[in-house]
């Protein structure tokens, strides 16, 4: 039986790394800070977007017609459509919405490439279920999760008190927009759409996506899957900008080293080295008294601010 899927971030440097060792070449994602087209065309080429949001968990889900789109239940027989089957997985299964449905121009490696041909003739729910229980997929996406010695999110299943955030892709595919949702029973279509024309016409379906949260809304996260960047810079001879970009693969993957390390221990020693120091300079009771006094005057500042003193 395989294992669980636990949480990765919506991070660029997570979802470049991670199809990097699933096998893939020439790939990587930038996240995108303004929400329009002329941004996401300097990226070009653009393969498609991952859109991260806080899913709406009291709102029943779509039946005969989606809120914006159309379902296009004869496409889900034509390209890579996969029903999410798993919690926790979603992050990969918009990269691979994406990344499996642009395989004619990409280089996604022997491990994918032999995944979709294996999958090709399923129809949606079991190429979840096969996505799901795939070893190598699974375990090279929980290599980015972040270490936590308190939480086995793999045995643990959403609340009502808990804020659900869920991926989706769109991407142009034999010209047409589709938004790939693996909570939907089809892909959807969003009209008409070149692979040139991806950045305009893929704006104002993200627009109208985000209206639809309250205006005080913000969480969400928009990254784009294009080629390596430093490609362009190298094919242009723009130095600066090829040490730019290497310079922040550096930082992914020194941020990525991070995520897989649990400092509970290193901050335990820390704590008591700390506590010995004070011990040894006679000042232990000193230092614990100043805490104490600086906790109680937390606690009146916030009474005197009207919250609750066990508000945290």
């Amino acid at each position: 039986m395989s294992g669980g899927w636990n949480t990765i971030e919506s991070d660029a440097g997570v979802f470049t790394y991670l199809l990097q060792n699933l096998g893939t070449k020439e790939i990587q994602f930038e996240e995108l800070i303004s929400l329009d087209s002329d941004s996401l065309r300097q990226l070009s080429p653009v393969y498609g977007v991952i859109f991260l949001f806080k899913y709406p968990t009291g709102q029943s889900k779509a039946t005969s017609q989606p809120e914006d789109g159309t379902f296009d239940h004869n496409a889900a027989e034509n390209l890579f459509f996969a029903a999410q089957t798993i919690q926790n997985a979603c992050g990969t299964q918009a990269l691979l919405s994406v990344l499996l449905n642009h395989d004619n121009t990409l280089d996604i490696g022997s491990n994918l490439k032999e995944f979709k041909e294996f999958t090709s003739a399923f129809p949606s729910d079991l190429r979840g279920e096969a996505l799901s229980n795939s070893d190598v997929i699974r375990e090279t996406h929980n290599s980015f999760a972040r270490s936590s010695p308190f939480i086995d999110e793999t045995q643990r299943a959403a609340t009502e008190d808990d804020d659900v955030y869920h991926f989706i892709a769109y991407t142009p595919i034999n010209n047409v927009l589709y938004e790939l949702d693996g909570l939907q029973p089809a892909p959807i279509s969003h009209g008409a759409c070149t692979f040139d024309e991806f950045p305009e016409k893929v704006i104002p379906v993200l627009q109208r996506r985000i209206e639809r949260y309250p205006a005080h809304e913000i969480r969400f996260n928009l990254l784009a899957m294009v080629r390596d960047l430093r490609i362009k810079a190298r094919e242009i001879g723009d130095t600066e900008m090829l040490y730019r970009e290497q310079e922040k693969r550096n930082m992914w993957q020194w941020e990525n080293a991070l995520r897989r390390h649990n400092f509970v221990g290193f901050v335990g020693e820390l704590v008591k080295g700390v506590v010995r120091s004070k011990t040894q300079d006679g000042q232990y009771e000193t230092w614990v008294e100043e805490a104490k006094k600086r906790t109680e005057k937390r606690l009146e500042d916030r009474k005197k601010k009207g919250y609750a003193v066990d508000d945290v």
